[in-house]
């Protein structure tokens, strides 16, 4: 049974909700108020400073705009010292206009203990906006005279520490009713949580004791929450199926005791027959084997018969020349034997024997000769057949033998085989697979893929794909292999050509010499009406690789 990584129980699940909800309802709120009371703050402190220099500006306006001198300075002075019955006004600067684009101190005030601001008229128009700064409040107002036109300014630097005191006043408020609420409400759900976990309890130990001493008889009792109660009543009906369950169980056991006696005898006596059988079917097998192994032996005496007739048709022709050549030899002999016995034997007519005497003997030197060449070509391709040894080939010599011998069945077809292979490309590997492999190849193409076809195409390619190993491609333009045949097309038996001489055993015949006889591998590609392409790679020995091409019609 798997286990999940983290683990939460319902006691802690109950707190961790309670006081989740209990935080959110209490710290939002808190939160809420406590930053509309500051806004609230600091829109009033802005307020009264705002009131409040409007009420200055208005007060001394008309000492302002009386000329400058030191008693109006001193009456300014005098005035602005009421402003400490305002202790939070902290500095004031009142500029006089005394050019269009000058202003002048006037007058100021300080409150006492404070520091002086520093001189504000470059910047006084900045502050018609109450501005705060760390804990004061800046703001300036235009002084305006009876006339309307403005005589002057004053600058105000107020403190905040009223109401900032206000503001931490709201917040510890607002934090101790939060810290009550929690507290509270941990003390409620520490309360509820075991209302809600201990039948909880009660169930599981309940479920534990029953598990370990199998006393599926016992039930569990009703709880106070409705949810619990339809637990256990649940669990009292897993209980009372469990119980008629083992009933079941128990009596099964005992009728399973009672056939496994009568089965051991059944198991033993089908043994017996089972090994009769297995014996039967190793020995049908061992027969199916050798039989096949027959069939493929036929197939390769088959194709080595037909090509034992090729060899009496192809040599015939340059013997059967040789003949007629010697016969009409002999004719002329017997003529001119007898002029000379009569004596009237004619140097024109002995020289006319003489020239025809050398040219049958050219005809029959030359077709002698190919005559031994082709015996000595099917006779080499026969040796390969028969064997399986290795040995060191010319491979577009070794493909020129095998079209050789398939002349005489393909010189009365018009179909076209291109060989393309280096004529220097010497290899060493097992000739006699390879003969076998290209002749079945190339009927399968003739047979089957050209079949209702006048003219096919036949390409072989060999090349060395590395320093040990050796790639033949061989693919036909014929009409492709069907789809419900390419799949098996290497397995034995598989023929189109079944009930008109066709055995099915000769891809199945490559497909071993590929694998076995030569250690190698061979692959297909085929649509059907797009011709067919095999791939074969096999280890050989040799040092050269290229690429030449050669026809061969």
């Amino acid at each position: 049974m798997t286990t999940s990584a983290v683990q939460l129980s319902i006691k802690s699940l109950l707190l961790w909700v309670i006081m989740s909800i209990a935080a959110l309802a209490s710290i939002l709120p808190a939160c809420y108020s406590t930053y509309t009371q500051l806004n609230h703050y600091t829109a009033m402190q802005k307020q009264e400073v705002e009131m409040l220099v409007n009420m200055v500006a208005a007060f001394i306006s008309e000492d302002l705009s009386e000329p400058y001198s030191d008693s109006n300075k001193h009456l300014v002075n005098r005035k602005l010292k009421s402003l400490r019955a305002a202790p939070q006004v902290l500095n004031v600067h009142i500029y006089k206009q005394t050019t269009p684009y000058e202003l002048t101190l006037h007058s100021s005030y300080t409150k006492e203990g404070e520091t002086r601001t520093n001189s504000h008229a470059q910047s006084i128009a900045s502050f018609f906006q109450p501005v705060v700064i760390d804990d004061k409040i800046e703001v300036s107002r235009p002084i305006e005279n009876e006339r309307g036109t403005t005589a002057g300014y004053i600058f105000l630097q107020a403190s905040t520490d009223a109401h900032t005191k206000m503001a931490m006043q709201t917040i510890i408020q607002n934090v101790v009713v939060t810290l009550l609420v929690l507290t509270a409400s941990f003390i409620a759900a520490l309360k509820f949580q075991n209302v809600i976990t201990y039948p909880i309890r009660k169930l599981a130990d309940f479920l534990n004791l029953t598990s370990r001493q199998r006393d599926y008889s016992s039930r569990t009792q009703p709880s106070n929450i409705i949810e619990l109660t339809v637990l256990s009543d649940a669990v009292n009906v897993m209980l009372n199926r469990i119980q008629e369950y083992m009933h079941k169980q128990k009596m099964a056991e005992e009728q399973h005791r009672k056939l496994n006696a009568s089965l051991e005898d059944m198991v033993n006596q089908r043994t017996l027959a089972l090994k009769d059988a297995n014996q039967e079917l190793i020995q049908t097998l061992e027969k199916l084997h050798q039989f096949q192994r027959q069939i493929v032996q036929n197939e390769k005496m088959a194709s080595l018969g037909d090509m034992v007739a090729g060899v009496a048709h192809e040599v015939n022709t340059p013997i059967g020349l040789g003949v007629t050549a010697s016969t009409m030899m002999l004719d002329r002999l017997t003529i001119i034997q007898k002029e000379f016995e009569s004596k009237t034997l004619k140097a024109s007519t002995m020289a006319r024997f003489i020239s025809e005497s050398q040219e049958n003997l050219n005809i029959i030197y030359r077709n002698l000769n190919r005559a031994a060449e082709l015996i000595s070509s099917f006779k080499q391709v026969a040796v390969d057949q028969s064997s399986e040894a290795n040995r060191t080939f010319c491979f577009a010599q070794l493909v020129n033998e095998i079209l050789l011998s398939l002349r005489p069945r393909l010189k009365k077809l018009q179909h076209n085989i291109r060989v393309e292979c280096d004529p220097t490309l010497e290899v060493e590997s097992k000739a006699g697979p390879i003969n076998q492999i290209l002749i079945n190849l190339i009927m399968n193409s003739v047979i089957h893929g050209f079949e209702d076809m006048e003219h096919g195409e036949i390409d072989i390619v060999a090349q060395m794909e590395s320093p040990t190993t050796l790639k033949l491609i061989y693919k036909d333009n014929g009409k492709g292999i069907p789809n419900d045949i390419r799949k098996r097309i290497f397995d034995p038996f598989v023929t189109t050509k079944r009930g008109q001489g066709g055995s099915g055993l000769g891809m199945h015949l490559v497909y071993n010499l590929v694998t076995q006889a030569l250690n190698g591998t061979i692959s297909l590609t085929s649509e059907e009406g797009k011709g067919v392409e095999f791939v074969i790679v096999f280890p050989v020995q040799s040092s050269d690789s290229g690429n030449l091409t050669l026809n061969n019609e």
